[in-house]
């Protein structure tokens, strides 16, 4: 059976881009450096996390020389701190993220980094930025969490060392 050339080129062409679609899906699987959400961070009973030690007095928490733990608590429709009061670090530090959710599944973006993870209730999602200079981010819900998931945002204040004192902890 002969094959006209042309019908070469194209099968040739095709099979090329089977191939290329494979090796970018690869890379950007295990070649990326990027991991999933693992369950490093624990569980907690959704329903009684105002009797966490932790969850139960959201803030932050010094964990070590210019270490910083931050719990977070997603609710419909507020970052607990973060929409009402903003979440204070200090500048030049490194902070942990722990959030989770009482209700329904929420995103928690540090917006301008690239920290972005889901508070999935029952579920403790950590993440770790580094922030340096002393500027303002904001907070965004990323996962539809019902009628005022619009209006669903936060500030992170990143603040001089100067200005840091350990009032900001919680203890």
């Amino acid at each position: 059976m002969e094959i006209h050339r042309y019908e070469k080129i194209w099968l040739a062409g095709a099979l090329l881009l089977i191939v290329g679609f494979i090796a970018t899906v690869s890379y950007g699987a295990v070649g990326a450096g990027i991991a999933m959400v693992d369950d490093e961070g624990g569980q907690v009973d959704p329903a009684s996390l105002d009797d966490h030690p932790k969850f139960g007095e959201p803030g932050t928490y010094q964990a070590g020389e210019n270490e910083y733990d931050v719990y977070v608590v997603a609710r419909q429709f507020l970052f607990e701190p973060g929409t009402s009061e903003p979440i204070r670090v200090p500048a030049h530090s490194t902070v942990t993220f722990h959030v989770t959710s009482p209700d329904v599944i929420h995103g928690f973006e540090v917006v301008g980094t690239n920290a972005n993870t889901m508070a999935i209730p029952g579920q403790v999602a950590t993440i770790t930025v580094e922030f340096g200079e002393p500027t303002e981010y904001g907070l965004l819900c990323h996962e539809y969490c019902g009628s005022a998931h619009h209006a669903m945002e936060g500030k992170i204040e990143v603040v001089p060392q100067s200005e840091w004192n350990e009032s900001m902890v919680v203890n």
